[in-house]
């Protein structure tokens, strides 16, 4: 150690090898005398120091301190020496940051501007780019700005009757849209309505929020590595690719983009907490920062509970494998359960999440882990008996806590969900309607194999599959060391051979589970892929895997490790921008213009030749705009998380299934409609293959052979009436006694729903006398 003199042959070697010293991974010398990290030192070298210490511990030679100028700001301890290099470097490091985050959200913005040409159209067709339940949350933030008062405006959220028809809900009990309040909100209040558009305010917000998202994923990368060439990686390749990484300027209000940027801070955030030789104080904070983003994460989209159950497995696995303190699971898990609770306070308490495995599985897991204290203690199979009794325990614990609370509250929210992931791993067919919406969506089948492709093209793929695997033979050996050693043998764990860091084993293992959770559901891809190009860059700029490479083939110095680490990316990095700057500014310089000219015209009948309080039935997606652009009332909406609304949804579809008029009639008057909107593109719909069309899950689930040549199950029989929607086209009697075309184009058809007369006797042909 520098500045110690040792007579020790051994400490003098200690010594000299001091500089090739890593974070990650622990080696021997070359007589496999055990060095340590930052701080740790073998038994012998330990009473060395401190016999020196107790002496002469004052002279201490400043001339063998030397500081390493090239070190990176993030890769000093918390009592390590600031220099101005230092300051300086992690500074400009910073700036850089903050500047690629700021790039990638013009680059959104830009592109979302040529695509549709947005400063140049009509107020309706900007509304009806806000395609599907983007539209429903966007006409909650235009409400709020329209209502004559704040106070009121609150008011009709929470007593919402026009979403919904004969029905008044809490929408901001129901639905995640605390973010659209927030926005209309400081709307009002700032001075800024002279200067900028309502709708700029709302999308540049959520543009700026990408700005947010990359900045973590640099910080993370940062965090990993010591080095913020890994976060310029990172951001470059987040950039690059996209396609695969972000849809935001294309569903701008989707709920995930508003929520993975608050994600990805909560990583990054859990990286700086899981660091080694934190001070307290700092630990805090970086807890509180947990905290915050979990909380902001929950609150902004409906599926939180689910990606926390991932990431609480996660830790809970951390855990048990003793790669992280007991005190910081538990630390992560309250974190967690109060970032859930909060929401379900400000939610006024909804149910979905008392109901949620997340919360179940946190308190079994805690519950479990207080009365078997002495899990990690004992030999091999000893801890592995244990381990597995512990899992056990935790896993009937959360199922029997779950069930009992999902029974106690009445809750069926969320039954569609686990039916859709039973028929989706092979566990049995269903034909539920529900379940098999979401089944014959690609949105949610496996990921495409040309995923692996596009990311192939930008190098990412190679570095992140190399670090993944490397680091995954690594963990299982510390894993094995550390079951095969009792929780008491604290001085044999210090002098390890080899070791991992515990923020690296957490992002290692979030990489894992989130990208097995991205390969079963592609729509989850991109809570995987942002974080892989955080690890990727990692693995590329991290000292720990290079000096393992060097060690390898005996070729290990630290001006070699320097200058491997600084010149790869710089490389990848010019490889990058000379294949795919060109490419992106032929994107950002080409021009489109929005055109949908029916659904326009659709919009401007129905404000202009209906009732301020006229109730549509049609589709999910259509009413989401209809909403938005009109303001009318809804029978159903995209939002699909509450049984009741999903009952009624599949009612109104009927208007598409093999059904007598009498009976459509009765249900859409039952739920208070006073418009069908029909759409050819459903009625004769091609997109999805025989089995997924629409007008194919009413006929199953109705039990009603399928349209066209095809297979059918045995038990399906004839349906003894017509498809709806194409019979009433034909204005037969039995039709038109009941509804009434008032408006046509090249795509929609809006009938008015007449009164019901009494039926007194059918003939023969079913027609209704009058």
């Amino acid at each position: 150690m520098p500045g110690v003199s040792c007579t020790s042959s051994q400490a003098v070697r200690i010594e000299s090898r001091q500089e090739e010293k890593v974070g990650l991974l622990h080696y021997t010398s070359d007589k496999k005398l055990p060095v340590q990290s930052e701080g740790r030192f073998p038994a012998t070298i330990m009473t060395a120091l401190r016999q020196r210490k107790g002496s002469k511990g004052k002279e201490l030679s400043q001339e063998n301190q030397r500081p390493d100028p090239a070190v990176e700001l993030s890769q000093h301890s918390p009592t390590g020496l600031w220099t101005w290099w230092t300051i300086i470097w992690g500074t400009f490091g910073a700036i850089i940051g903050v500047s690629l985050g700021l790039l990638s959200c013009i680059y959104v913005a830009t592109l979302h501007e040529n695509d549709l040409w947005f400063s140049n159209i009509k107020e309706v067709e900007r509304e009806i780019s806000f395609r599907t339940e983007c539209g429903l949350y966007y006409s909650y933030y235009k409400q709020m700005l329209l209502a004559p008062s704040i106070q009121q405006g609150l008011y009709e959220l929470i007593n919402d009757n026009a979403t919904e028809s004969k029905r008044t809900i809490n929408l901001l009990q129901r639905m995640n849209i605390y973010q659209e309040v927030l926005l209309s909100i400081l709307y009002r209040l700032l001075p800024i309505q002279n200067y900028l558009e309502p709708v700029y305010f709302y999308i540049y917000t959520v543009f700026a929020l990408q700005a947010v998202y990359v900045i973590a994923l640099y910080i993370t990368s940062w965090l990993l590595s010591g080095s913020w060439l890994a976060g310029v990686l990172t951001a470059a390749w987040y950039i690059i690719n996209r396609v695969d990484t972000t849809r935001v300027e294309f569903t701008i209000s989707l709920r995930e983009n508003w929520s993975l940027p608050f994600f990805a801070l909560q990583v990054a955030a859990i990286t700086c907490y899981l660091r080694p030789h934190l001070k307290p104080v700092q630990q805090k904070v970086a807890l509180w920062l947990v905290f915050l983003s979990s909380l902001c994460f929950c609150l902004t989209w409906q599926f939180n509970q689910f990606i926390l159950l991932v990431q609480a497995l996660l830790i809970f696995g951390l855990d048990c494998l003793d790669l992280i303190s007991p005190e910081q699971a538990t630390s992560l898990y309250l974190v967690q359960a109060a970032s859930l609770l909060m929401v379900w306070a400000l939610q006024f308490c909804n149910p979905m999440i008392l109901g949620s495995l997340a919360l179940s599985f946190i308190v079994s897991a805690l519950f479990v882990r207080y009365f078997q204290k002495d899990v990690k203690a004992g030999g091999l199979l000893l801890r592995l008996g244990k381990l597995l009794l512990h899992c056990l325990l935790v896993l009937s614990l959360t199922l029997t806590l779950n069930y009992l609370t999902k029974n106690m509250l009445q809750l069926r929210s969320d039954e569609h969900i686990f039916k859709f992931i039973k028929a989706k791993f092979g566990l049995g067919s269903t034909r539920d309607f529900d379940a098999k919406l979401y089944l014959c969506e690609e949105a949610f089948g496996l990921l495409p194999l040309d995923t692996f492709e596009r990311l192939a093209g930008t190098l990412i793929v190679y570095p992140y599959l190399c670090t993944l695997g490397v680091l995954l033979l690594i963990l299982m050996m510390v894993v094995m060391g550390n079951l095969s050693s009792s929780k008491t043998s604290h001085l044999q764990k210090e002098e390890a051979m080899i070791n991992i860091r515990p923020d690296v084993a957490y992002n290692l293992l979030h990489s894992v589970f989130f990208g097995l959770l991205a390969l079963s559901t592609m729509r989850m891809k991109y809570l995987w892929t942002g974080h892989m190009c955080a690890f990727a860059a990692y693995g590329i700029c991290g000292k720990e895997l290079w000096g393992l490479y060097l060690k390898v083939i005996h070729c290990h110095s630290q001006t070699k490790l320097k200058l491997i680490r600084y010149t790869i990316p710089v490389v990848v990095l010019a490889f990058l921008y000379y294949k795919f700057w060109p490419k992106l500014m032929e994107e950002i310089s080409e021009l489109r213009e929005f055109y949908d000219p029916d659904t326009v015209e659709l919009m401007t009948w129905i404000s202009s030749k209906t009732s301020k309080k006229a109730v549509f039935a049609g589709s999910m997606q259509l009413l989401a705009g209809i909403k938005l652009c009109t303001g009318r009332i809804l029978t159903n909406h995209p939002h699909y998380e509450d049984r009741a609304l999903r009952e009624r949804t599949k009612q109104v579809y009927q208007i598409y299934a093999q059904q007598a008029p009498e009976e459509v009639h009765r249900i859409l008057r039952a739920a208070g409609a006073d418009y069908v909107v029909l759409e050819d593109s459903i009625c004769y719909e091609r997109r999805h293959s025989r089995g997924c069309r629409l007008r194919d899950l009413l006929d199953v689930a109705n039990g009603h052979i399928m349209d066209g040549p095809g297979d059918n199950d045995p038990d399906l029989v004839p349906a003894p009436n017509p498809r709806f929607c194409d019979e009433i086209k034909k204005d037969d009697p039995t039709f038109t006694s009941l509804f009434s075309r008032v408006f046509r184009n090249k795509t929609f058809h809006v009938y008015k729903l007449k009164k019901g007369k009494k039926r007194t006797k059918a003939n023969r042909t079913g027609e209704v006398d009058a």
